[in-house]
């Protein structure tokens, strides 16, 4: 069993299978192993563990490897990557608010529109024709 407990990585959507050891992961990601122990001290990173605490990675880990890595490339300290981070999973969860909220609005529109729909079809039920005849206007002088 894979255990993920205590992460503090902000993610938290479906990580996925987590299937490289640490040599692995550090040469896909072009780092060395201890700096992916440092990431994980920092928060940065939050492997999988097996019941023998062996970290195993996921494709997405080392995708976010290869981010921190670009970043601290471009002269940002850790303190700066985490927040990156940190802001864009917060942008990624907004974006899916924003979705979850859009579908909420046409559902909420379509129905309301049925509904005055159906007023208005009931105004044409109350409607009473009148018989033709002269209509006799009178006038006060």
């Amino acid at each position: 069993m894979i255990s993920n407990a205590g992460s503090k990585k902000p993610n938290k959507g479906p990580k996925t299978k987590a299937l490289f050891m640490i040599s692995i992961a550090a040469e896909l990601a072009g780092m060395h192993p201890q700096t992916l122990r440092i990431y994980e001290q920092k928060g940065l990173i939050a492997p999988a563990r097996t019941p023998k605490n062996t970290r195993l990675y996921s494709q997405e880990d080392i995708a976010r490897l290869k981010k921190i890595q670009e970043l601290t490339e471009i002269g940002m300290n850790l303190a700066g990557v985490e927040r990156v981070l940190d802001l864009e999973n917060k942008i990624l969860a907004l974006h899916a608010k924003i979705t979850e909220l859009n579908v909420e609005l046409r559902e909420t529109t379509n129905r309301w529109q049925k509904e005055v729909e159906a007023v208005h079809k009931s105004y044409r039920r109350e409607l009473i024709p009148l018989p033709k005849t002269d209509i006799i206007i009178r006038r006060n002088r």
